[in-house]
């Protein structure tokens, strides 16, 4: 890792960040501390030395200007930050701020687009499934809702992912049809100004304290600013990871955790089976967010190379399960794979890749990778360190 914070030295707070983040060592940057290398010529006060009120002032300045309650925005990071206990510096809020702006652009609840037409196509979906007919569907959506609205009205009217999750919520419970076609079905996945996954959220609060009151369920705070923060400084930066440039963490964002890693341990599998493999930092088979049974693409060119590997079909499943934690960089799998890639290779190989991975989802109407929101997020993370100055 030495080598390439090297590379990095004219980003030495950023290299500071991720080294403390990460929990590997390095020699060329300070992993004590977080802030700019002439910190002690400029006679600047660390973030982390800084009292509450003059810390919230620093981060409502790195929020553009323009953007309404910049202080309720900041306030609600710094105490995200404190009850994670995420390090705090102008890089680590500048890294939330980013995707914040991406996903959008300080809208606690977002407007999409079409969200009526991308109701109507799931209802339509759904009921063609379970054999239900059109007409029947029609009809029940001229029903008073609960806030006296027919659901044909409110679904008309959407806006917002968080009426659409209500209207979804009220449509399981109402309708003579909802329990059969929509429980379980909710299609609002991923929710708030950092478009964190509602799973995630559930996930999160059943291991870790939440630091609010949750007065309905999980998912509603998901749709709150302070919750949405919470969830998205988590999934983004309370973990830890291997890589030495934050674009990695941005395109782990969007793809899952430990993404990028295992897109590298992908690309020295092809370099050592000397054949194309997807490097989409997927390397199980899954089903509603679990392992299943089938071999991946990854799993059977593994099995092909397992004598070299010294390895049996057990022990490699066993590794692989461990794709989405830290330990997998600490598997006999990935170290063997590596070390036998590399002497292939002649040379090092990197421990980070960008994950090829084509977007879908209702909500996008272009063709778009998770190495475009990436780049696009690594951009404004870039612009945002220019108002820490």
């Amino acid at each position: 890792m030495t080598k390439h914070f090297k590379t990095l030295r004219p980003y030495a707070p950023l290299c500071a960040l991720l080294a403390l983040l990460s929990g590997c060592g390095t020699t060329d940057a300070p992993t004590g501390s977080l802030l700019p290398s002439d910190t002690a010529r400029s006679g600047r006060i660390p973030w982390n030395e800084l009292d509450e009120s003059t810390l919230r002032q620093k981060i409502t300045q790195l929020i553009p200007a323009g953007i309404k309650d910049r202080k309720g925005w900041a306030s609600d990071l710094q105490n995200a930050y404190a009850s994670l206990k995420i390090p705090v510096a102008a890089e680590t809020f500048c890294a939330a701020i980013a995707v914040i702006e991406q996903e959008s652009n300080y809208q606690a609840d977002p407007v999409v687009p079409g969200l009526p037409d991308i109701v109507q196509r799931e209802l339509d979906q759904r009921a063609g499934k379970y054999g239900i007919p059109k007409m029947l569907i029609s009809t029940a959506l001229l029903k008073a809702s609960p806030d006296g609205r027919s659901y044909r009205e409110r679904i008309d009217a959407l806006k917002t992912e968080k009426q659409l999750n209500t209207l979804f919520e009220d449509m399981i419970s109402e309708l003579p049809f909802g329990p059969r076609l929509l429980t379980d079905y909710n299609p609002v996945r991923t929710a708030g100004p950092m478009q964190v996954s509602v799973k995630f959220a559930e996930q999160h609060v059943a291991e870790k304290n939440y630091p609010y009151p949750i007065t309905r369920t999980v998912r509603d705070e998901v749709f709150t600013r302070r919750g949405g923060l919470y969830f998205g400084s988590a999934i983004l930066l309370d973990y830890p990871a291997p890589y030495d440039e934050i674009v990695y963490r941005f395109a782990d964002f969007n793809a899952g955790r430990y993404a990028s890693r295992n897109a590298a341990f992908q690309k020295a599998l092809s370099v050592l089976n000397g054949k194309p493999l997807t490097q989409d930092g997927d390397l199980l088979r899954y089903k509603d967010g679990k392992a299943v049974e089938t071999k991946s693409e990854t799993e059977n060119a593994l099995l092909a190379l397992a004598g070299k590997l010294q390895m049996n079909p057990d022990n490699i499943r066993r590794d692989l399960r461990l794709e989405k934690q830290s330990e997998f960089a600490e598997s006999l799998v990935y170290k063997r794979l590596f070390n036998q890639a590399e002497k292939l290779a002649g040379k090092a190989l990197p421990r980070q890749a960008m994950p090829k991975i084509d977007l879908k989802s209702p909500k996008i109407t272009r063709q778009l990778t998770t190495e475009w929101f990436a780049r696009r997020v690594e951009s404004r993370y870039r612009n945002c360190l220019t108002r820490s100055d």
